[in-house]
């Protein structure tokens, strides 16, 4: 069985961070590890605290998985300060990590900061030119790439200026783009552009659906799927889980999504349109 390490956050609500990634590992038949970089006290009406741990105590959580057991993909979520990400960017170069998967989590869909400046700068520095793929939203694109995206045309753009500090492969989500119908991500690999999309789906339940997307993406990838269909699959996945997600009916504010329902590749992933350019 392939193998992949999350390195993010804990949600206490169970529906983001560590527990919506080792859903996703499971839920595609992968194993699933962790290192753990912050405690929160969290549900679907808000994030009550936050405890972040010790950055060297991140580091032995990484030493202890890959001294041992090994991993065939990363995927990072919260990393909570530069300490951290510094830590994150030393072990990934250490262990000379092939797929790295990034959700930089810096800026939150409502578009409130998660980082603090100095973070941000190390992030951007440090680890994201280690990427195989970086999957910015919205906000995160815009910080990045110091641009506004107001259109796909200027996400396009963007992806360009983010390809330049160092990623393999930029994905910038749609969820944001003033698109009524479609939800468009968009992946460049510094030669061409691919979209995938797939219909906007009206719910309240799409807590964690970015570390969900990051982490479908890097279990595809350690199970050797090339990126277009990895992005392909991990998209279709999402899409099925937040369309699933109102059976949950789980909190009283921004529920989950679905990440354990039935989940068929070779039939969902037709409900996802790519267009290649």
């Amino acid at each position: 069985m392939k193998k992949v390490l999350t390195i993010a956050g804990s949600d206490s609500g169970g529906g983001a961070g560590i527990q919506a990634d080792l859903k996703t590992f499971s839920a595609l038949g992968v194993f699933g590890m962790s290192a753990i970089t912050a405690l929160t006290a969290q549900n679907t009406i808000g994030v009550q605290g936050i405890y972040e741990i010790n950055p060297s105590f991140v580091g032995k959580q990484i030493d202890s998985v890959m001294s041992d057991i090994g991993a065939d993909a990363w995927k990072t979520g919260m990393l909570a300060n530069a300490e951290i990400i510094q830590i994150v960017a030393d072990r990934a170069r250490k262990y000379n990590v092939g797929f790295l998967v990034i959700d930089p989590v810096m800026i939150a869909k409502s578009g409130d900061p998660l980082l603090k400046p100095e973070a941000n700068t190390t992030l951007i520095s440090e680890l994201i030119p280690l990427a195989y793929v970086l999957t910015p939203n919205h906000y995160e694109a815009q910080a990045i790439a110091d641009i506004d995206i107001n259109s796909l045309a200027d996400a396009r753009e963007a992806a360009k200026k983010i390809h330049e500090k160092g990623p393999k492969h930029v994905i910038i989500k749609g969820g944001h783009l003033p698109d009524p119908e479609n939800a468009i991500d968009l992946l460049y690999d510094g030669n061409k552009f691919i979209e995938f999309h797939a219909p906007r789906i009206e719910t309240k339940n799409t807590h964690g659906t970015g570390c969900t997307f990051a982490s479908a993406i890097a279990a595809e990838l350690a199970k050797g799927k090339k990126i277009k269909k990895a992005v392909h699959i991990a998209k279709a996945y999402l899409t099925a889980a937040i369309q699933k997600a109102d059976s949950l009916n789980i909190g009283h504010g921004y529920g989950p999504t679905n990440h354990s329902q039935d989940f068929n590749v070779e039939v969902d992933v037709d409900l996802i349109r790519v267009k290649e350019d």
